[in-house]
């Protein structure tokens, strides 16, 4: 199967979930919103999609996977039909659906992270509700981020010291945990720094998929996309006391 995933050109955001899930089963895909415009890609690619006639079962938002003749939206959606034919996921049906709860739970995380930027409206810039963003960051630093953090700690920790998420094997929930990490330590270097040492079977795990062949060759490729001032993961001084 060729996929086509279907995201924003300018910053990593969801589809990057997507994207470490592709690169590290070496699938074949094209990344179509970074292709250029004269080749079909880019933006209007996507918004074509999004609007293309006739589509009983139209989809909301990137990012979209194509394979064949199927598209899927939403990225725990996209991850749960990707990992089994990817080799991502357990093979009994329980442990899938484990898998799945997982990734819902971190987009979960993930809105309180992009609401910590933009408490008030995703349409105000930053600058327009900094006195809200101070507030929600301090309670995410306080009490939110810890609490998520213990949990998949405990996670990690019924694993046993060789599992990740969901088992031994390497699985989608762990790539999105790493590149979850990766985002916060971008957005939040001081708190994460301070957290580090409590949390030594997250680091583990962060640390097992940076340096899984595929997931190395890829971040150090212009592939990756660099977190910008645009995406979920923002960095803020002010924020970051």
């Amino acid at each position: 199967m060729r996929y086509e995933l279907y995201y924003w050109p300018h910053i990593p955001g969801r589809g990057e979930f997507v994207r470490l899930s592709l690169e590290a089963a070496g699938a074949q895909y094209v990344d179509v919103g970074r292709l250029p415009e004269s080749e079909g890609g880019g933006r209007p690619a996507i918004v074509r999609l999004l609007q293309e006639p006739n589509r009983p079962r139209v989809p909301f938002a990137p990012p979209l996977l194509k394979a064949g003749d199927l598209v899927l939206s939403q990225t725990a959606n996209i991850l749960h039909y990707l990992g089994p034919r990817l080799g991502l996921a357990p093979e009994d049906e329980a442990s899938r659906y484990w898998a799945h709860q997982l990734q819902l739970t971190l987009a979960d995380l993930l809105v309180e992270v992009h609401d910590t930027h933009h408490p008030v409206a995703k349409s105000l810039y930053y600058e327009e509700q900094k006195a809200e963003a101070l507030r929600r960051a301090a309670n995410f630093l306080e009490l939110r981020l810890p609490k998520y953090l213990r949990y998949f700690e405990s996670v990690l920790e019924a694993n046993g010291s060789e599992g990740g998420l969901v088992g031994a094997k390497l699985a989608y929930p762990d790539l999105s945990f790493f590149h979850m990490v990766e985002g916060l330590r971008y957005a939040f270097p001081n708190a994460m720094l301070r957290a580090k040492p409590a949390y030594p079977r997250i680091d583990a795990l962060h640390r097992r998929v940076r340096d899984e062949p595929r997931i190395g060759a890829y971040l150090a490729s212009p592939r990756r996309m660099p977190f910008n001032d645009k995406g979920l993961f923002r960095y803020y001084p002010e924020l970051d006391p």
